[in-house]
């Protein structure tokens, strides 16, 4: 396996640290100091903060088992449970506590960096479409109800996500993405909802 990279390892850095302390509170000291390079070595790759910050997002993004949605030897409504435990299961390594990424920048987000806001903006559409496609594949199926339009139930399965892991990371349990896994599922059966 190749050494990383100095670039590599500010990366790594700037994951761990974002996800931990958050955008603003995060220094570059901090994250040259996780990573353990000179603080020269941030601007030799960097020009700023919030363009690392982009590259941690789109990494991150990677990191969300999104391609089970796309899995077709799974029922639809499987890869979606399937995604949405995948990421429950990451947070429980971090004992509930850090949330996700992409909600923690959000919540962050300023007029001073719109770069950013721009990226978080994307990822959330690249994730919408994704579940509105997988959901879609529901209603041909007859799976998943034909009475709600797929692309508002995407994008409130991923607000509902979303705030269920904001409780969690302030109540540091399960509990709220238990809550989310016994509302919004019930909500898409076909049975249930005609």
């Amino acid at each position: 396996m190749a050494k990383p990279s100095v670039r590599d390892k500010i990366v790594d850095a700037a994951l761990e640290r974002f996800h931990t302390l958050g955008f603003s509170a995060c220094s570059v000291q901090d994250i040259v100091d996780t990573a353990g390079v000179p603080k020269g070595s941030f601007y030799n790759y960097f020009k700023a903060k919030e363009l690392l910050a982009l590259e941690v997002l789109s990494i991150y993004g990677q990191d969300c088992n999104r391609e089970i949605l796309n899995d077709i030897t799974l029922a639809p409504i499987a890869r979606l449970r399937a995604h949405f435990e995948y990421m429950a299961a990451y947070y429980a390594e971090f004992g509930y506590e850090k949330g996700c990424l992409i909600g923690n920048l959000a919540a962050e987000m300023t007029d001073n960096t719109p770069l950013l806001r721009q990226a978080i903006k994307k990822a959330l559409e690249k994730w919408t479409a994704a579940v509105t496609a997988t959901l879609r594949e529901g209603q041909a199926d007859g799976s998943i109800t034909t009475r709600l339009d797929a692309e508002k139930v995407a994008r409130f399965l991923i607000n509902s996500w979303e705030g269920a892991v904001v409780r969690m990371k302030i109540a540091c349990c399960r509990q709220p993405l238990d809550d989310f896994f016994a509302v919004a599922f019930p909500l898409l059966s076909r049975s249930m909802a005609e």
